[in-house]
């Protein structure tokens, strides 16, 4: 597409830090400082090329839908989901019963192929994403509820939205002296996390210099979610590392995708 740059390979050289959780014993947290220290922003509406080709800015990644992460994430989309209007969310009709009661299963919740659950679509995207110039704002209705309330986003929207494009993994570790220990790995959620059709994506943001423009740093602009994430704790432990990090300057394992300095 005409004015897009390309994305960066996936495979570069990336600092990572790890360090005890605070907050638990068991816990050891492994984080990118390459990425968290990265200035990615989301630029949804300011340039997004969106994942599917010919859809661009009015999805954004919303083109697939969101699958929940448990029966507790889909009930708590379900009680926001109660509190929006036809004035915020152009898919009201799509979502709601004849008295505008939230519907699950055929209303805001679909089966994917292999029978999971997830956000139901309506014209080729997720039935929470407003389209263009509708008079309530364009992009995710959930999203618009929640700064009307004055809420965190993460607060509504499904896991997956709210956490992407942040990854949290976790793996067992077992030590020599036959103690383990739980790691949880906070990193770049890139065309890889998406599974082998990840490649397919027609535009990916992680990757791409487009995207790479922001003031703040992904540890900053992401200090709710990060939070949310790893606890307030651990997110302190992190925050100062990657403050000591930019402080004496990011000249090992800087992110490809950021502007040279």
């Amino acid at each position: 597409m005409p004015g897009m740059r390309p994305e960066v390979p996936l495979d570069f050289a990336r600092a990572w830090v790890e360090f005890a959780d605070p907050a638990d014993e068991e816990q050891v947290f492994r984080c990118d400082l390459t990425w968290l220290t990265s200035r990615w922003s989301c630029i949804f509406g300011q340039g997004c090329q969106g994942i599917r080709e010919g859809r661009g800015e009015s999805d954004g990644c919303c083109t697939l839908g969101a699958h929940y992460s448990d029966e507790d994430d889909e009930q708590r989309v379900a009680e926001h989901a109660a509190r929006l209007t036809p004035e915020i969310w152009e898919n009201f009709a799509h979502g709601t019963d004849a008295e505008g009661r939230i519907v699950l299963d055929g209303g805001i919740t679909m089966f994917d192929e292999d029978g999971d659950r997830q956000t139901r679509r309506i014209d080729g995207a997720c039935l929470f994403r407003n389209s263009p110039g509708f008079p309530g704002g364009g992009g995710c209705s959930l999203h618009i509820l929640a700064l009307q309330e004055g809420r965190e986003p993460l607060e509504t929207k499904p896991d997956v939205c709210w956490q992407l494009p942040v990854r949290r993994t976790y793996d067992w570790i077992d030590r020599p002296d036959d103690t383990r220990y739980l790691q949880v790995s906070i990193g770049e959620y890139d065309r890889r996390g998406w599974g082998p059709g990840g490649h397919d994506l027609h535009w990916w943001c992680t990757g791409s210099p487009d995207a790479h423009q922001a003031a703040d740093p992904v540890y900053v602009s992401y200090r709710p979610e990060l939070t949310e994430l790893m606890g307030p704790e651990g997110y302190a432990v992190l925050a100062g590392l990657c403050e000591q990090r930019i402080g004496a300057g990011i000249t090992v394992a800087p992110h490809p995708a950021d502007p040279k300095v």
